[in-house]
């Protein structure tokens, strides 16, 4: 898999742009779970660190045929943290979400500031 990079701003109407983009990386085939997962990973950056937060997307593929989903952002200090969503909440369900179709996902500091949120999905 050729890696793929994006830079952008966190704003809502950058959700439906970059699926479109990991879509046209990945082919329909392989792009549903990547899609999901940069949804969920670019909302929160929108929710908790606010509009207009500069984000890097970067895509590639593992030794072992999965492919990898990172979202590094520049605030070092909020991590996420999967929450128990009641019914009726509209909102945090995210990592839930990215729990339910990742192999494996973390969070990783930079190397001189802020953070990447990273999942490895398996193979389709």
């Amino acid at each position: 898999m050729n890696p793929f990079t994006i830079r952008l701003l966190a704003v809502p109407k950058a959700v439906p742009a970059l699926r479109h983009a990991v879509r046209e990386h990945l082919g329909a085939k392989g792009s549903a779970d990547a899609e999901l997962c940069v949804s969920e990973l670019l909302t929160n950056v929108i929710t908790h660190l606010g509009e207009g937060t500069p984000v890097t997307l970067h895509i590639t593929g593992t030794g072992d045929g999965r492919t990898r989903v990172e979202l590094t952002d520049p605030d070092p200090r909020v991590w996420p943290v999967p929450r128990q969503a009641a019914d009726e909440d509209e909102s945090g369900r995210g990592l839930a979400l990215l729990d339910a179709v990742a192999a494996r996902w973390g969070v990783h500091p930079g190397p001189h500031a802020g953070k990447t949120v990273w999942a490895e999905l398996p193979h389709p």
